[in-house]
Parts: C-alpha cells; sequence; structure tokens
C-alpha cells in the first residue's frame, strides 16, 4: 500500500533517513500515546499492529481494529478478525511450485474462456526458494552440463 493513502488516523506515520533515501514506517510508540501502553504486548501482536497501521482506510481496517488489537493486552484474546496483508510472502519449492502451477492454471482457464489471464496474479510479492544443492557429477568435457542436468532431475 501507498503510505500516502493510509489513513494515518494515529499520526504514526514517520520518516526513517538512511543516506539520500527517505523510508516511511509506522511507530509503535507513536501508536501508544493513543492506545496505551504497548510495551508488553506480544512480538507477534506488534507486528499485526503494525500492519494494521499500513492499511488503515476505515474499509478494510479502521481504528476499530487498532483499538481492539491494544485491548488485547486487557483480555489475553479478542474476538475482533482483522486483515493481514504481508509485504511479501516467502514459500519453499514443496509449496511454491504447485502454487505456481495452479496460478499457470487458472491463467490458462481465464484465457480459454476469453478473459485477461494478466488477471489471474498474487496480490503480494512473492519469492520462491528452491532449497537443494546441486551437485556436479560430470566436469571438464563438452556435455558436463547436460549430464549433470539429466542427474539433478534424477535426484529432484
Amino acid at each position: 500500500m501507498n503510505h500516502a493513502t493510509a489513513k494515518n488516523s494515529l499520526n504514526t506515520l514517520t520518516d526513517l533517513q538512511v543516506g539520500n533515501r527517505s523510508y516511511g514506517y509506522h511507530s509503535l510508540p507513536r501508536a501508544a500515546r493513543q492506545l496505551g501502553d504497548l510495551e508488553q504486548l506480544p512480538f507477534s501482536l506488534k507486528v499485526l499492529l503494525e500492519n494494521l497501521l499500513r492499511h488503515e482506510d476505515d474499509e478494510t481496517v479502521s481504528r476499530a481494529h487498532l483499538d481492539a488489537m491494544a485491548a488485547w493486552l486487557d483480555y489475553n484474546r479478542s474476538d475482533t478478525e482483522i486483515q493481514f496483508r504481508p509485504a511479501r510472502v516467502l514459500m519453499q519449492d514443496f509449496t511454491g511450485v504447485p502454487a505456481i502451477v495452479d496460478l499457470a492454471a487458472m491463467r490458462d482457464a481465464l484465457a480459454s474462456a476469453g478473459g485477461d489471464p494478466a488477471k489471474i496474479n498474487p496480490i503480494s510479492p512473492v519469492d520462491l526458494v528452491i532449497d537443494h544443492s546441486v551437485m556436479v557429477d560430470n566436469f571438464g568435457q563438452a556435455d558436463s552440463f547436460a549430464k549433470n542436468v539429466e542427474r539433478e532431475y534424477e535426484r529432484n
């Protein structure tokens, strides 16, 4: 989300200057001025609160959602459902490859139905990590690369 379009009702948006670049972020100490002491909030809930601050729009994220996160300290629970929009998703090959295949199949189906396949995309950026090593079985020959690729496919 563009920080300029977020509501920022708690006035938490602040700048961090690094060299010649400026980065916007939402300050939890600033949020605490209106929400109360957030120091005892578990780290995982601080991450969720910061995410809500970034996406506050009065439609999917409102001041009531921010208050519910802060009230968690009083009750150690909440029945309020919140939005979570990660900045990016990291997937390992075991789950990422099937997701890519699903996206490709949906794009093909949409194209076959006359739709625009470019409309099928993840909402959040996704990084796919292939977590296996490549081994060298053949070297120093003209066909070494081809043989190594063949062995790689056999293994994985």
